[in-house]
């Protein structure tokens, strides 16, 4: 299986989250990627849609429910929302959705920054192994995987995806 390029994905994501946002009504959104690979996404949506909006950056790894039996990442960040969550149209962003367990981690710090208005999911990839019932408003491209295969998206410029075999 060949991977896609995200290049040939990303202006069509654009179009489609632009779309969505107008289905909704939704004038002003507030993106936020999640620390790494959602943020490079986030950063060529946000180029593709002409917008210079402020992006928030999320790293989840104090939300994540494997914290306890990973321990702590050595590249933890803090977390940068640089506007207010509290009744915002929050378009959230992840590179790669697989068990829906990073994203459920978004959602619980965010909630913890405010009640936003509504949350928008967007994600390059879809895996389709959810274990938690998360789907993404917007999606890149979806693929099934063999149990032992990962997909890590390379970046920040140019983007690109890399096939992972587990040992």
């Amino acid at each position: 299986m060949t991977l896609p390029d995200p290049a040939v994905l990303l202006p069509r994501m654009a179009a489609e989250l632009k779309r969505h946002l107008q289905a909704h009504r939704i004038d002003t959104p507030r993106f936020v990627g999640i620390h790494t690979g959602g943020v490079w996404v986030a950063q060529a949506l946000l180029a593709a849609l002409d917008s210079e909006e402020p992006l928030g950056v999320l790293d989840v790894s104090f939300y994540r429910d494997d914290f306890t039996q990973s321990g702590l990442h050595p590249q933890v960040r803090p977390s940068a929302l640089p506007f207010e969550v509290e009744g915002q149209h929050l378009v959230l962003v992840d590179d790669v959705l697989m068990t829906g367990r990073t994203v459920r981690a978004a959602l619980n710090e965010l909630f913890d920054y405010g009640r936003p208005a509504s949350v928008t999911l967007v994600c390059l990839l879809d895996l389709d192994a959810r274990e938690l019932p998360i789907r993404p408003d917007v999606v890149g491209q979806t693929l099934s995987l063999a149990p032992d295969e990962r997909v890590k998206l390379l970046g920040p410029a140019p983007l690109a995806l890399e096939r992972q075999v587990l040992a």
